[in-house]
């Protein structure tokens, strides 16, 4: 059946990351889950072909599921999709569900097309936005106070040399508007030292802060993690594929929470599963992507799978402070 990336002539087809483990993680698949980054529907088409009766996928890029019709094709009343948030998904599912998968980030069909302006290896707008709604990164860039930029930079991307490339951002602004990817790429490139072989772009970490900016993405996270828990019923799974360390120390604290296993307890302390505790953890480690995958999809090698069960608890909305979620100094304490 013809892959909904081939609708784009010329790419390559969508590879799912960590699919096989997370497959074996949460099998056996069956009854009815929720897709909440349906993307090119790599996720959704595994867990139809491995049982699941029915799977509801949901993404706010209304081109993601413009590009689902072989999909729908070939799977029918199987596969729903519905536009919007992942954050909403517990109004979406109408159902308590058996599982809920999230793989967090920008899709590859969404780097892949230069036109939305997610990747500084090809010339684009700069756009940035999943919704393709709302403030775009030029909208940052070229209005945004130096100490905004600089803030973005460095709690979304940890990105060292925030201030100086700040500051060259509203320098070059002021000669003419930055409106596409290469020339921001360039800016921020001449910030730094050339990276040395093996080492990312020098504006990596720039584009995924203000990615992550235009999306609101740690608040939809924390946001998607509280709407899980109460989408899911008692037994139900919740896997979720997370590709930086700030995503991945979101996830792993709300696990930890949610499961009574958090650090900061005392570790001699019987476990609250059967009282409080709302999930159990699955996998007790993140799981990352073996060599055969690496071989096969290089974009894998960040990538981390952490999976957990709900319990029969009551749903408790998880606190954004207390998960350790980035957020910019001017908007602290709004949660």
């Amino acid at each position: 059946m013809q892959d909904s990336r081939d609708l784009l002539p010329g790419r390559t087809a969508h590879i799912p990351v960590l699919l096989r483990p997370l497959l074996a993680a949460v099998a056996p698949v069956q009854g009815t889950w929720l897709d909440g980054t349906f993307g090119a529907g790599g996720y959704t088409r595994g867990l139809l072909d491995a049982g699941a009766a029915q799977v509801i996928g949901v993404d706010r890029d209304p081109l993601a599921l413009q590009m689902a019709a072989p999909l729908m094709a070939e799977y029918g009343t199987r596969l729903r999709l519905v536009q919007g948030n992942f954050s909403d998904m517990d109004g979406h599912a109408g159902q308590l569900l058996d599982g809920i998968v999230l793989d967090l980030g920008v899709s590859s069909m969404q780097l892949d097309l230069a036109e939305r302006g997610f990747s500084f290896m090809k010339d684009g707008p700069l756009d940035m936005r999943m919704s393709q709604s709302g403030e775009s990164a030029a909208d940052i860039v070229n209005t945004a106070s130096e100490e905004r930029i600089a803030d973005i930079l460095y709690h979304y991307g940890e990105e060292r040399a925030s201030r100086r490339i700040a500051h060259a951002i509203v320098a070059a602004r002021t000669l003419d508007p930055i409106t596409n990817t290469l020339r921001l790429a360039e800016i921020i490139s001449k910030c730094l030292p050339r990276p040395k072989p093996g080492q990312s772009h020098a504006a990596t970490r720039s584009f995924q802060a203000l990615r992550i900016a235009v999306n609101a993405e740690f608040a939809e996270l924390v946001d998607g993690l509280g709407a899980a828990e109460r989408a899911l019923k008692p037994g139900g799974l919740l896997a979720v594929v997370t590709f930086h360390s700030l995503e991945d120390r979101v996830v792993k604290r709300f696990f930890q929470n949610a499961s009574g296993e958090d650090p900061n307890t005392n570790r001699y302390a019987p476990a609250k599963i059967g009282s409080d505790a709302r999930f159990t953890l699955v996998t007790r480690k993140a799981v990352g992507p073996d060599d055969a995958e690496l071989a096969d999809n290089p974009r894998a090698r960040s990538a981390k799978l952490r999976v957990a069960r709900r319990t029969d608890a009551p749903a408790k909305d998880p606190n954004f402070a207390q998960l350790d979620a980035p957020d910019l100094p001017s908007k602290k304490g709004r949660r």
